[in-house]
C-alpha cells in the first residue's frame, strides 16, 4: 500500500470516529453522567496517557526548542479551545447540527492553506468544496431541539468557533508534521493540553459519579477517549504527512454523513430522499478534492 492510499484510508477512520462520536459524547452529557469541561479533561489526560505509553515504545526524535513553543499553540487550538467549545456546544446543539457546521472547516483550511502553506487552488478542488458543501447545508436539521435545555443557537456558535480554531490547529500540525514524526511531537501536545484545561474541567471531572455508569455508558466514555481522542489524534497527523491540508480538511464533509447513519441505526433519526441526495454529494465532493490532478506531459 502507497503511502497516499495508507493516509487516504488513515483520514477515513478519523471521520468515522469523529462521527460516531457525537452521538455517544452527547448521550453521555445529556444524561448528566458527565458534564462537557469535566468530560474535556478526561479526554484529554486519557489520550495523555496513551500517547506517552505509546512513546516508550517507539523512538522520538530530538525537538528543537523553539518547536515546542509551536507545539504549545497547536495545544492551544487543538485541544484547549477546540475541545472545550466542542463538547460544550453539542451538549447545548444535535449531532447533525453540529457535524453539518463542521463543514465550514475546509474552507477556513483552504484559505489558511493558500496563505501560510502555500498551496494552490485548482479547478477540480474547487468543484469538489462546492459539492460537498451543497450537500452539508442539505443536511442542515432546521427548527429547534425537543430536549429541555439546548440551546441551538448558542451551541452552533460554540461548534462554529471549534471549527475555526480546529482549521488553525491543522495548519500548525501540518508544518510540524514536515519536520517531525508524530510520535514524537503529539505526546507533549496533549501533556500541554492539560495544562490548558485542566482549570476548566477540574471541577465537573471530581463531581463524577462512577458507580452510576451502566455497561453503555462504560463502553461510550472508553469510546470517546481511546477512539474519538487517541485515535483521531494519531492517526491525522499521519495522514498530514502525505496529504494537503486542504484535502484533509475536505474529508470532515463525511461526518454528517456518518452521523446521520449512526443516528438512523441508533433508531434516533430516519432515512429520506434529501439525505440520500445530500450523502451523493458529499462523497462526489470528496471524491473530486482527493483526486489527483492529470499531469501535463511535457512537450518538446
Amino acid at each position: 500500500m502507497n503511502s497516499r492510499a495508507f493516509a487516504l484510508i488513515a483520514l477515513f477512520m478519523v471521520q468515522l470516529l469523529y462521527g460516531l462520536n457525537y452521538t455517544y459524547a452527547k448521550g453521555i452529557m445529556n444524561e448528566n453522567y458527565i458534564k462537557p469541561f469535566g468530560f474535556v479533561l478526561l479526554r484529554v489526560v486519557g489520550a495523555t496517557i496513551l500517547f506517552w505509553l505509546m512513546g516508550l515504545v517507539f523512538k522520538s526524535e530530538n525537538i528543537e526548542k523553539k518547536d515546542y513553543i509551536t507545539i504549545f499553540f497547536a495545544a492551544v487550538f487543538g485541544v484547549g479551545i477546540n475541545m472545550l467549545l466542542f463538547l460544550k456546544g453539542l451538549e447545548l446543539t444535535s449531532p447533525i447540527h453540529a457535524s453539518v457546521i463542521m463543514t465550514i472547516t475546509p474552507v477556513i483550511i483552504m484559505i489558511l492553506s493558500i496563505f501560510f502553506l502555500n498551496e494552490k487552488l485548482t479547478k477540480l478542488k474547487v468543484g469538489g468544496i462546492v459539492l460537498a458543501f451543497c450537500g452539508g447545508v442539505l443536511l442542515t436539521a432546521l427548527g429547534t431541539s425537543d430536549r429541555v435545555g439546548d440551546n441551538i443557537g448558542l451551541g452552533n456558535l460554540f461548534i462554529f468557533i471549534n471549527a475555526i480554531s480546529y482549521s488553525i490547529y491543522v495548519i500548525i500540525v501540518k508544518k510540524l508534521t514536515a519536520k517531525y514524526h508524530p510520535f514524537t511531537f503529539i505526546k507533549w501536545l496533549f501533556l500541554f493540553g492539560i495544562i490548558l484545561v485542566l482549570p476548566f474541567g477540574y471541577t465537573e471531572a471530581i463531581e463524577v459519579d462512577w458507580n452510576s455508569f451502566s455497561p453503555y455508558i462504560w463502553f461510550s466514555v472508553l469510546f470517546v477517549i481511546i477512539g474519538a481522542t487517541f485515535g483521531t489524534y494519531f492517526l491525522n497527523p499521519l495522514a498530514l504527512k502525505s496529504l494537503k491540508a486542504s484535502t484533509v480538511g475536505v474529508f470532515i464533509y463525511l461526518q454528517p454523513v456518518i452521523a446521520g447513519l449512526f443516528a438512523i441505526i441508533m433508531g434516533v433519526d430516519h432515512i429520506d430522499s434529501i439525505k440520500i441526495m445530500a450523502m451523493c454529494l458529499i462523497f462526489s465532493g470528496v471524491f473530486l478534492v482527493t483526486k489527483k490532478p492529470k499531469s501535463t506531459p511535457v512537450t518538446k
